[in-house]
Formats: structure tokens, sequence, C-alpha cells
């Protein structure tokens, strides 16, 4: 019998975020669950979203989309998206944006403010290094102003999920989840098709090919839309920090910084924690290996700055949206386990979706359907996920616990996402994204076997 739930306290643990019954099945209204998009941390967590979702691209979707029209190969493109590991190895260093104060800076903010405040100014100056230089010439600058933007970007996430899980109490997580997965998708779109379409209007209609004056307009527009997260970061209330025993030497500091939060995961779900890490290694593996090519795919597809900004700006915002509410608020009323299943299938199908597009050639129509399919799919798989992951952590180390979730979660895609390039050289986009719908497969398994230990153990309860 298993007499300790993957989600639930010790009885005296009273740092522990979120119980079992969070996902499963809940009583509240229809009416009472959209009630709570409107709630203050909600709103906030739509603009904090932005900011978050805005570097991604940046440095991997949309810059390959730029490296591919500059004329670099598809191999290197699949290297350099190791630039995102940063985001996988964010556990790293998340220790220290969890305990460690900024001089000056968290005295006035706070700390969490504090160091969303510093990755934000952060990001801004190195996405003014990608926008000056030139990737047709040299390669190596951009790709260092890159790695500047991750590792900042992974260092706002580290801040911003300790603060949206701070923020309210657990039966307002699914929705400050969804609120915050709209705001990170809509920056997506903006930083996807909005920087294309920025580009297309500074190079003129009756231009073609790569144009560096564009691109720097569009990267420079781009640093200039994190100033309204900056904005909110300033004027929102710090959240009442979790109670923690003052260190009295270094030892003891390093003990509650670093050991203590893993081994408050492990001691928690014990043998379990390997079936929660596991899932969560895996979960979005479709998505982020198949995402990287997805603009080179265009490129080579014909499909222009234009066209895929117009089709991704118009559809892509509408089924997002729909996909990240609708997620949110099945999530609350059904239970995330049931909505993480329900996203894993649609994710892998919409994959197949690009396979049939690469047959059917550069028709605007069949990318319209192909984008917002995804996108409706991505919507709902997130935000059940970010309320999934959110459910795992104890308060008193959520920055520290949450990175190492959300950190396994790219790990794996991100490495395997390296080597798509390759593959598509030697076996075609078809097959690529074939290939990476059959990567869902072992997720739909883990789901499964996940809901029914919660289940039993909701039970055992």
């Amino acid at each position: 019998m298993i007499t300790k739930s993957l989600a639930s306290a010790e009885p005296d643990n009273p740092g522990m975020s979120v119980s079992t019954s969070s996902l499963l099945p809940s009583q509240r209204s229809w009416r009472e669950a959209w009630r709570l998009y409107l709630q203050p941390a909600s709103l906030r967590m739509l603009m904090l979203g932005f900011a978050a979702g805005l570097p991604l691209l940046l440095v991997l979707g949309t810059l390959s989309f730029r490296l591919r029209e500059a004329g670099i190969d598809r191999s290197t493109i699949g290297y350099l998206s190791w630039v995102g590991l940063a985001y996988g190895f964010k556990w790293m260093w998340a220790p220290l944006v969890d305990r460690m104060p900024i001089p000056w800076l968290t005295r006035y903010l706070g700390r969490r403010r504090s160091w969303l405040l510093l990755s934000q100014m952060t990001i801004v100056g190195g996405l003014v290094g990608m926008a000056v230089n030139d990737p047709s010439q040299v390669l190596g600058p951009l790709v260092g102003c890159a790695l500047a933007v991750a590792f900042a970007s992974a260092t706002q996430d580290i801040a911003l999920d300790a603060y949206r899980i701070e923020s309210a109490e657990v039966n307002a997580q699914a929705a400050l989840a969804a609120s915050y997965q709209t705001g990170y998708r809509l920056a997506m779109i903006w930083a996807g098709a909005g920087v294309l379409w920025i580009a297309a209007r500074a190079q003129g209609l009756d231009s073609t090919g790569y144009v560096q004056a564009a691109w720097q307009t569009a990267y420079l527009v781009m640093a200039a839309s994190m100033l309204p997260g900056m904005l909110m970061v300033i004027s929102a209330p710090e959240p009442e920090p979790a109670p923690m025993t003052p260190a009295r030497n270094l030892r003891e500091w390093l003990q509650g910084a670093l050991v203590e939060p893993f081994a408050d995961f492990w001691r928690r779900y014990r043998w379990q924690a390997l079936l929660v890490l596991g899932l969560i290694a895996v979960y979005r593996i479709s998505d982020v290996v198949m995402g990287i090519m997805a603009n080179p795919f265009y490129v080579d597809m014909g499909f222009t700055k234009d066209e895929v900004a117009a089709v991704t700006k118009v559809y892509g915002v509408v089924m997002t949206l729909v996909g990240a509410f609708v997620g949110g608020v099945l999530s609350g009323r059904f239970g995330v386990m049931r909505i993480l299943m329900l996203g894993a299938i649609l994710s892998a199908a919409s994959n197949v979706l690009f396979a049939w597009l690469s047959g059917v050639g550069h028709d605007v129509t069949a990318l319209i359907w192909v984008v917002s399919a995804d996108n409706l799919a991505s919507g709902i798989a997130s935000a059940a996920f970010i309320a999934y992951l959110s459910s795992l952590t104890n308060i008193t180390y959520s920055a520290t616990q949450y990175a190492l979730l959300s950190s396994m979660m790219l790990l794996l895609p991100k490495f395997v996402a390296g080597f798509s390039g390759d593959f598509v050289n030697a076996h075609g986009y078809a097959q690529f994204f074939t290939a990476t719908a059959w990567l869902g497969v072992p997720v739909l398994l883990l789901v499964a076997l996940a809901s029914r230990v919660h289940a039993r153990s909701s039970g055992a309860a």
C-alpha cells in the first residue's frame, strides 16, 4: 500500500505548497474557476510571464530563422540550440537566487524582485549585443550575447517561478500558471511573429534575402519590449518570504542553500521521486526537439517572413490564448493529471501535422491549420504541466526546487535537439517530424503510471 502521496506534505511540514487533492478533480464551480483569473496576482503574472517568455525564441527559434536566412547550415543551427542548455542547468545557481541578497537592490526591492530586475537588465544588454552583431560575417560575438541572454533568462525564470509560487495560495496556482503561460506565450508570439514582421517592414517588401540592418532593428525593438516587465517588477509587491533559520556560519548556509532543498525533495517522495523526475524529463520532448527545426523548415519551404509572421500573429495568438486558459480551467475542474495526459496526446499528434505539411509544400492555408493546432496543444499541455511542477515544491525552497524540476524538463530535450539538424540533413523533414511524434509515446506511459499512483495515494489518505 502506498502511504505517502507524490505531492502531499509530511504532517509536520507546513512548508509544502500543495496536496494531492489539487492534482485531482475539485468541487469548484465553473464560475469560481474563471473568477481566479481576475485576481491581481493573476493579472501581474500575465505581465511577468510576458517578460519571461520574450527571450526564449530570440536565442532559439527566431534566431534559427535568422541564422538560416543568413546562410548558416542546419547542422550548425542544431548545435547552436545547445545555448538553451542554460535553462537545463539553472538548478546549479538556483540556491544563490533563493538565498543570496544583491547589494542595494535587495534592500529596496526584496529578495525575489531584486533578482528579477537584475536578470531583466542583463537580458536587455544581451539583446542589444545580438542586434548589432552580424552572423553572416562572424558568428562568435552573436553566440556569446545569446549565451548571456539565455543565462539571464534562466535566472529570471528561477526568481519568477518562486515569486509566482509564493504569491498565492494553493487553490489559485492553476490560474496563476495559466496566466503566466498566457503572458509567456504571447511574448513568444511577439518574439516569433513580431520580430519577423518588424524585420520584414525594415527590410522592405521589394527586398529579399538576409539584411542585417532589418534584423538589427527587430532585435532592438525586442530589447525595448522588456521595459514593461521591468516596470511591473518595480511596482509589484514583494511576497512574504518563507521563514528561514539564520545561518550561523558558511557551512550552515551551504547546507541550507545547496543541500537541504534537494534532500527535502528526496525525503518527501522517496522512490516515487524517480517516477516524478522521469515524467518531468520527457514530458515536453516532442515539442522541444521539433521546435528547433521549425523555423529553418519554414525558410526551406519558401515561406516568407511576412507569411510566417501573419499566420503565427493571428492564428497562433488566438489558439495560444484558448489553449492556455482552457488548460488552466480544465486542470482546476478535472485535475491536473487528466489534463497532463490530454496535453501529451495533443502535443505528439500536432507534430505529425508538420510531417504532413512537408509533403504539401508552400501552402499558407495548410500552415494556418498546422500552426493553430500546434499552439492549441502546446497551450493546454504547458498550463497543466506548470501547475504540476508547482504542486511538487516546498515553499521554503521554492526557487531551488522549481528550478530543479523545470531544468529536468529541458535538459534531455535540449540535448537531443542539438542533433536535429543532422537528422534532417540525413532523413528529411517528414521523417524528422514523425520521429519527434514517436518521442511522445513514453510520455503517455509515464503520465498513466503517475496518475495511478496519485489516485491510490489519495485513496490511502
